[in-house]
C-alpha cells in the first residue's frame, strides 16, 4: 500500500502497490512513521498513531459497566471486539522510541484477557514506552485479574483509576453504579500489594470539588502509597453537557480547595498533579504541579491568551464540547517565577 499527498508522486504505483491512497493537504499533518487504518470499500481512514505526538491514545471499547455523570465518551453496548485486534496489529508499527501510550474506553478491562495479551505484546515490542490504562479499577477486585496484570511485568505500566470522593455513596452516585467504591478501593489495594503502579484520578465538578479537601485527606491517610494523584478539570462534552446544570462549577470557586488538597497530598509524600485547568484560574502556589495535559488534537487557546506571559506553560482549554468560561480567565502579565503570585486574585 502507498499513501501519497501528490498524485504525481505515485505515478506508476498500481504496478508496485496493491492499494494507493491519495490524500489532500487537509491531512498534511501526517508524516513518516504515523499509522493509519484504511477501509478500502468506504475509502475512509482513521489515524491510529502519530509518531510526533506526545498524546497517543487508543480507545479499546465503547462498552462500560459505569455510566459516569460527566463521561466524555458515553458508553454504548456494541460489539466492538475488532478494535483490540486492530490495536494489537498496530503495536508492531509503533516507533519503539515513543515516550508514552494511553489505553482507554469504555472500560478496557471488560475483556481483560485480551487486554493483558496486548499489554504483554507492548512489553516485548515497546519496553521503554510508558503505558497508561484508564480503568474504573473494579476488575482488580478479582485476584485472577490482578495476578494476570502483575504477570505482564511491564516496567512502565500504570493503571489510572478514579476515586471521586471519600464517601462511598457519593462515588457510586458519580459513576451511577452501587458498590463501585468498595470494589474500586479493593482493586487499588490488591494492585499495590502486587507492587503495581496506580494513579488515582479525581475529576472536578460541582459534585466532587466541594469535597476535594476531605477526599485528599482520606487518600493521604488510607492510600498514601499510590504512585500519583491527578486532580482534573472537566472536559465539557458528552454527558458533562447533558448534566451541565448539575456539574458546572467555576474553578475559581474551588481554587482554595485545590491549594489545600495539593498541600495535604504533598505533606503525605504523595506525587500530585493538576490536569486540564488553565493557570489563570489556579492560585500561583500550585502552578508548579499544573500540567499541559490536554491532548494536542483537542487543545486550544483563546484570543485573549495571546498576551499571557505563561501561555507556554499553560494547559489551555478543550476545543471539544462547549467551553464554559470561568470568571478568572484572563491573560497573566508581569511574569515572575511560577511559584510567585502574578495577577490579582
Amino acid at each position: 500500500m502507498a499513501v501519497a499527498f501528490d498524485p504525481r508522486s505515485a505515478a506508476g504505483s498500481p504496478v508496485d502497490f496493491a492499494l494507493v491512497v491519495h490524500l489532500d493537504r487537509r491531512f498534511d499533518y501526517l508524516a513518516a512513521g504515523d499509522v493509519i487504518a484504511i477501509d478500502a470499500r468506504s475509502r475512509r481512514f482513521r489515524v491510529l498513531y502519530r509518531r510526533a505526538s506526545k498524546h497517543n491514545s487508543f480507545l479499546l471499547t465503547e462498552r462500560c459497566n459505569h455510566y459516569c455523570l460527566m463521561c466524555s465518551q458515553p458508553p454504548r453496548n456494541v460489539e466492538d471486539g475488532w478494535i483490540i485486534d486492530e490495536i494489537a496489529d498496530c503495536v508492531d508499527l509503533i516507533d519503539p522510541a515513543t515516550t508514552s501510550l494511553g489505553l482507554t474506553g469504555g472500560e478496557p478491562l471488560l475483556d481483560w484477557r485480551r487486554l493483558v495479551a496486548v499489554l504483554a505484546k507492548m512489553r516485548e515490542r515497546l519496553p521503554q514506552t510508558a503505558v497508561h490504562v484508564l480503568t474504573n479499577g473494579r476488575a482488580f477486585a478479582s485476584e485472577a485479574v490482578v495476578a494476570a496484570w502483575a504477570e505482564i511485568r511491564h516496567p512502565h505500566l500504570t493503571a489510572g483509576i478514579p476515586i471521586y470522593a471519600a464517601v462511598d455513596h457519593i462515588h457510586d452516585y458519580v459513576v451511577q453504579s452501587r458498590g463501585a467504591f468498595d470494589e474500586t478501593v479493593l482493586g487499588v489495594l490488591r494492585l499495590k500489594d502486587r507492587r503495581q503502579r496506580v494513579e488515582v484520578r479525581i475529576v472536578l465538578h460541582a459534585v466532587t470539588a466541594p469535597r476535594l479537601k476531605q477526599t485528599c485527606e482520606w487518600l493521604a491517610r488510607n492510600l498514601p502509597f499510590v504512585d500519583h494523584v491527578a486532580l482534573m478539570g472537566t472536559e465539557n462534552t458528552g454527558f458533562a453537557l447533558a448534566n451541565e446544570k448539575l456539574l458546572w462549577i467555576d474553578p475559581i470557586d474551588y481554587a482554595d480547595d485545590l491549594v489545600s488538597g495539593v498541600g495535604v497530598l504533598k505533606a503525605a509524600g504523595v506525587n500530585v498533579s493538576i490536569y486540564n485547568l488553565p493557570l489563570c484560574v489556579l492560585h500561583p502556589s500550585v502552578w508548579g504541579v499544573a500540567v499541559q495535559s490536554i491532548s494536542d488534537w483537542k487543545n486550544t487557546y483563546l484570543p485573549l491568551c495571546a498576551g499571557c506571559c505563561v501561555r507556554a506553560q499553560c494547559a489551555g482549554f478543550f476545543s471539544t464540547g462547549r467551553t464554559r468560561m470561568s470568571r478568572g480567565v484572563g491573560p497573566v502579565t508581569g511574569l515572575r517565577p511560577l511559584s510567585a503570585p502574578c495577577r490579582q486574585y
